[in-house]
């Protein structure tokens, strides 16, 4: 083999990979799952922001975070589709779709959503979208419904 084929093959491989990875499943989401998002990004502020494929505005939302995640790739935003376990295919198109596939995504995996929804925020009653601002201390402001570019920066400039 040529060196010229050898490094086709090589960068070949490493696309091949990249696009598998950046088209993976979103993490399953069970019991336990939130204290893991928070012990992985402990000292570090993020933003988890909650969505459904059944949810219009969170669908509408979709191309600001997308905009949002290309001008400030030094944060990290973190995506939960509140979904049943089977819609896994529909959030991946979205995900996709309004190229957020290579952030960190997690989807419900429990049928029990009462219960998921209670870990996160046990004062959140289920109402879509809903994002949380944390902090590097992981002091955290929830916010229901869609939010305007100008509602993110404020709240960045609080945690950031």
């Amino acid at each position: 083999m040529t060196l010229k084929k050898f490094s086709l093959s090589v960068a070949f491989t490493f696309l091949s990979a990249f696009n598998i990875w950046a088209q993976a499943d979103p993490t399953a989401f069970t019991s336990g799952s939130y204290q893991q998002i928070l012990a992985a990004n402990a000292d570090r502020p993020f933003m988890l922001v909650i969505w459904s494929i059944n949810c219009p505005s969170c669908l509408k939302d979709m191309e600001l975070l997308s905009n949002i995640h290309k001008s400030r790739p030094d944060l990290k935003m973190i995506m939960l589709a509140a979904d049943e376990p089977g819609a896994t295919e529909q959030i991946q198109q979205i995900l996709k779709k309004h190229q957020l596939t290579g952030i960190e995504n997690w989807a419900y995996a429990d049928d029990n959503t009462e219960k998921l929804q209670y870990e996160i925020d046990p004062k959140w009653y289920g109402e879509l979208p809903r994002t949380y601002f944390f902090d590097k201390a992981h002091q955290r402001t929830g916010v229901s419904g869609v939010l305007t570019q100008e509602d993110y920066d404020a709240m960045f400039a609080k945690i950031l």
